[in-house]
């Protein structure tokens, strides 16, 4: 009878807590968040997600990227006084020193460094101004209309701003980058001290997720009075990242955690095209083979919801003849597909031919000997 009871409070417990990952999302005490698939950019969850909103130092994401992209990582920068005098949170960086840009960008995740955000960009661009110009202009590349930039650190400014879309589509777009992907999980890292002093700067990354949640892999936490408590945070699970997007929310942690157990448990990574199955047969006119196999040159996966009773229509979109003249070559592109879920976008992927088919015209045998002689 104490057994059952204790399956019975067990069981209970359970569903319970089953339950709060699915719900609990739509309550989560934030201005603004969001939760994306990474691969594609699906937005899986959204609240308030097109505000414009100050984001603090989450604005450091779009900063390490482009110093990334900027291929010059070796490079040693000079500390300016400007950079060595920023207020916020500070690596201590001292005038005239000079370290490894790519030590920098450790120091801006990990710690937040306001004074090494500002050396990256005056090292990169001679300025801040021109720096945000060209933040700006990546933003929009990106598809983040809603976003303006003024600085590299986030420091409070009325014209800088994102939405929780924006910062996830920002997000999404650097976690793509192996070398951001590797800078944003690092839980610690040790890069040189002031020259000619006998230590080093030791440093501890400031986000809480990459120990607190399972598969935690990034990014950025932000504060200031103006933004409050920002957080974009990361997780990869059976091979699957989501990043979400908390702006002034007041208890980050658990509400980024909600929202990415939200995620997973609302949706499966789905494989929608299959490079290793023939998508269509080609007919082959004037060919030694009368059919062609054309296959998807990559796989295409999406992030479907769970809930069978609300099955998403997966539309895919083919730009393929039925027939072609001979000859074929191997890999040599016969068409393209595009996948959709409802309207939005999933990705698309040249189709391709597997084996070589000759002509049977005389003409193209005639060529084909001339060529050799």
């Amino acid at each position: 009878m104490i057994l059952k009871r204790f399956n019975v409070f067990i069981l209970l417990i359970t569903l319970l807590f089953v339950n709060i990952s699915f719900v609990n999302a739509a309550d989560i005490q934030a201005k603004a968040a969001v939760v994306m698939d990474v691969e594609t950019g699906r937005v899986l969850y959204k609240q308030n997600s097109s505000q414009k909103l100050p984001m603090a130092s989450t604005t450091k994401i779009m900063t390490v990227i482009m110093a990334i992209e900027s291929g010059r990582l070796d490079e040693v920068v000079e500390i300016s006084r400007n950079a060595s005098i920023q207020e916020g949170s500070s690596v201590y960086l001292r005038e005239g020193e000079k370290i490894k840009l790519e030590d920098l960008l450790y120091a801006i995740m990990l710690r937040s460094g306001n004074d090494a955000s500002v050396a990256v960009a005056e090292h990169l661009c001679g300025s801040v101004e021109k720096f945000a110009e060209l933040m700006n202009e990546k933003a929009r590349s990106i598809g983040a209309y809603n976003t303006n930039f003024t600085n590299p650190h986030g420091l409070p400014d009325d014209n800088h701003y994102t939405t929780a879309y924006d910062l996830g589509l920002i997000t999404c777009y650097a976690l793509r980058n192996e070398k951001f992907a590797e800078i944003v999980s690092t839980k610690k890292k040790t890069i040189p001290g002031p020259p000619g002093e006998n230590w080093n700067r030791v440093l501890t990354n400031k986000n809480k997720m990459l120990w607190q949640f399972d598969g935690g892999d990034g990014v950025k936490t932000g504060y200031t009075k103006k933004a409050g408590r920002c957080l974009v945070a990361s997780a990869t699970r059976n091979d699957w990242q989501l990043v979400s997007v908390v702006l002034n929310c007041g208890d980050m942690w658990n509400a980024s955690a909600q929202l990415l157990e939200y995620g997973f448990n609302n949706y499966k990574k789905t494989q929608v095209v299959n490079k290793s199955e023939p998508y269509k047969d080609i007919t082959i006119i004037k060919g030694k083979k009368d059919k062609a196999e054309v296959y998807p040159k990559e796989d295409i996966f999406a992030p479907i919801k769970v809930d069978s009773e609300r099955d998403e229509k997966i539309i895919i979109k083919e730009k393929l003849s039925n027939e072609v003249k001979a000859p074929i070559t191997e890999n040599s592109k016969a068409g393209e597909l595009e996948v959709y879920i409802g309207d939005f976008f999933v990705g698309k992927t040249d189709l391709i031919y597997k084996e070589n088919i000759e002509s049977t015209s005389i003409l193209y045998h005639i060529k084909k000997i001339l060529k050799r002689l």
